[in-house]
C-alpha cells in the first residue's frame, strides 16, 4: 500500500515555533501577528491564487 502521508514538519511549522519560543521567552518584541504569520501567510497567498488557478471548461 502507498501512503502520500508526510511524517515531517513543515518549515512554516518550525519557523512558527521559533518565533513563539522567541515571544515568549521576550527575546523579541513582534506583535502577535507577526509571530503568527508563517502560519496564516501561505493560506493567504493560496486563497489569493485561487481566482488565477487554470481551469479547463
Amino acid at each position: 500500500m502507498s501512503s502520500k502521508s508526510s511524517d515531517g514538519v513543515s518549515v512554516t511549522t518550525v519557523l512558527f515555533l521559533i518565533f513563539l519560543v522567541l515571544k515568549l521567552c521576550n527575546v523579541i518584541d513582534w506583535s502577535w501577528w507577526w509571530v503568527t504569520a508563517p502560519l496564516w501567510i501561505p493560506i493567504a497567498i493560496a486563497i489569493l491564487l485561487i481566482p488565477f488557478a487554470d481551469n479547463d471548461d
